[in-house]
């Protein structure tokens, strides 16, 4: 009986995915480790790979289909010895979806289905041999409620006797498919519009930023850092690199990083139980990309050069936006920093990157007036605005740890040493 490939999880966040694009066509010999298709989840597109041996009998969604909901079966694997007639006669719908609709074109939604609650294991996949699944459908048995005693947790014949002696109940049917919402309607005294459907990094930005400003008692603090001496030092240091330069952006993570080690209880978050203080300063940085904001981290950043910093961060940058980041590179950190002073913004607060307690906003260099030795002088000046949470980071806190940075900022040979 062909296996049914499933929708995986391949984050700990992901309810439902996107199939890019099939690496694999029906027909084709598949190995376990090959990689069937790319699957776009909530934060990257991500290689899916095979877990058993066969032929790939029968894609069930097409590439471009959205809002597969985990666990739902997407292909058919013909096992050894099966050909394309143990296709036919399977009650196996394609889950519905969503077909990504040309670019100014009116938005289409469908919703998927409910899969039933069924627990994961792995990459969403549910482990049991062939003879386990073909005995598992014909005695109507739900093979994600079975706990397997094969190798690694794999359902096995043994598990699907076992489970018929004791008179475990049978699958659930699928819930029946909703309606599809209408397209939207042209509103009186508007101008025609079209609607761009979101996509699933866009759903989970606008989820986490309305959770970050409804739980956590924003406070702003800002100040201005003169960095002339910094801009000096920059120069002095890529007059010397061919190429790979140092960013302004490179100087403000590691000012960051080691700020937070000499202010420890800026480098925290909040949880019901206790304030979580981190060891080492994971910053992570706001990086815009066509699908919405992702923020790449830099691990124990206090630890490294600016070298390495820059070098990381170039590489992290690139690949997210093309969305090739793994989930270990985005998610966690310990506090964030945005940078929108390329785009000429003198001044700005972030919102609170959760569960993280705190964001650093900086703004643009630009000359400005200042009174220096009780004159006027022209020095070039940047804004920085720290958002804290307050239920983690006091005031007194959050000034003592831009006072650390300001003093790294605008002493930045500190940094080098």
């Amino acid at each position: 009986m062909p296996i049914e490939i499933l929708m995986p999880a391949l984050s700990p966040t992901m309810t439902e995915g996107n199939v890019t694009k099939w690496l694999k066509r029906e027909g084709e010999e598949v190995h376990s480790g090959d990689v069937l298709a790319e699957i776009e989840t909530d934060k990257a597109t991500m290689e899916f790979e095979a877990v058993d041996d066969g032929r790939l009998g029968k894609i069930l969604v097409p590439d471009g289909a959205q809002g597969i909901k985990v666990n739902q079966p997407i292909a058919l694997l013909l096992g050894e010895g099966e050909d394309a007639s143990a296709l036919e006669n399977l009650d196996i719908s394609a889950p519905q979806t969503v077909t990504a609709p040309p670019a100014q074109a009116p938005a289409k939604a469908r919703s998927a289905p409910e899969a039933p609650p069924a627990p994961a294991r792995g990459n969403g996949r549910i482990f049991a041999s062939p003879l386990a699944r073909r005995m598992a459908q014909q005695a109507g048995l739900d093979p994600a409620r079975l706990n397997g005693s094969g190798p690694h947790g794999r359902i096995v014949k043994a598990d699907i006797d076992a489970a018929l002696a004791r008179g475990a109940p049978t699958a659930a049917k699928p819930a029946p498919t909703p309606t599809a919402p209408a397209p939207a309607a042209p509103v009186a005294g508007l101008p025609a519009f079209t609607e761009q459907p979101h996509s699933m990094m866009r759903k989970v930005i606008a989820r986490r930023l309305v959770e970050s400003k409804r739980e956590a008692p924003h406070f702003y603090l800002t100040l201005d850092c003169n960095i002339d001496r910094l801009l000096q030092l920059r120069q002095e240091i890529n007059a010397k690199r061919e190429k790979d330069k140092i960013s302004v952006n490179d100087f403000v993570i590691k000012a960051c990083a080691l700020a937070l080690k000499q202010v420890p209880a800026a480098n925290a978050s909040w949880t019901e139980n206790a304030v979580r203080l981190y060891q080492a300063s994971d910053v992570s940085v706001a990086v815009a990309t066509p699908g919405g904001l992702i923020t790449p981290i830099i691990r124990s950043a206090e630890t490294k050069s600016l070298s390495t910093i820059s070098a990381e961060m170039k590489d992290l940058a690139a690949r997210a936006r093309e969305n090739k980041l793994k989930p270990e590179e985005y998610q966690g950190g310990t506090f964030s920093v945005s940078n929108l002073g390329m785009f000429g913004i003198r001044e700005f607060a972030a919102v609170i990157n959760p569960p993280q307690g705190a964001i650093l906003a900086i703004g643009a260099g630009e000359q400005r007036p200042i009174v220096k030795d009780n004159a006027l002088a022209i020095a070039t000046m940047m804004s920085c605005t720290l958002s804290v949470d307050h239920r983690v980071v006091d005031g007194a806190i959050g000034a003592e740890f831009l006072a650390a940075f300001k003093k790294l900022i605008e002493d930045p040979l500190n940094m080098l040493i």
